[in-house]
């Protein structure tokens, strides 16, 4: 394990005007329960922005001109996967994931929400909430890395 690296990865967590959160339930989680914010892979060559807005549409299908980016984290959060998960994501190259965060002011409104604006879709249910609760919305393994994020935006939202 420990010769595997980490995935690279880009992550949004995005702010309503009454200072909550979004977070969508994952569809291959239902049973765990997990909710977490948009989140996913950055591709070869692409900006670390670019891929944190790109994953923001595909997963919610909130456009770019729906949001204001006012933060990044001072650097990347990496977590690393349970045991029994390694080898069995992201084709069993990567150890866990090294995660670069955004903050963005959401300027749209529910209704802009689409989770089927990517096929397959990530989520199967969303929901505002706030940010204090999410450490304990998100799957034991990646609690961590959401608490470093809240404490660093927290000011922010």
């Amino acid at each position: 394990m420990s010769e595997l690296g980490y995935r690279p990865c880009a992550g949004f967590m995005l702010a309503n005007r009454q200072g909550l959160v979004f977070v969508g339930q994952r569809i291959d989680s239902q049973h765990l329960g997990a909710w977490q914010m948009p989140q996913g892979g950055i591709d070869p060559g692409e900006d670390v922005a670019e891929a944190a807005l790109r994953e923001l549409e595909e997963e919610t299908g909130i456009g770019a001109h729906l949001v204001d980016i006012i933060a990044r984290t001072h650097e990347p959060l990496r977590y690393d996967l349970p045991e029994d998960l390694i080898g069995k994501l992201w084709g069993g190259k990567y150890r866990g994931q090294e995660q670069h965060w955004f903050l963005g002011h959401y300027k749209g409104s529910d209704e802009d929400v689409n989770l089927e604006a990517h096929d397959p879709p990530e989520f199967h249910s969303w929901q505002w909430v706030d940010a204090e609760q999410l450490p304990d919305l998100i799957v034991p393994f990646k609690r961590d890395v959401y608490r470093a994020v809240v404490r660093e935006f927290r000011s922010l939202i």
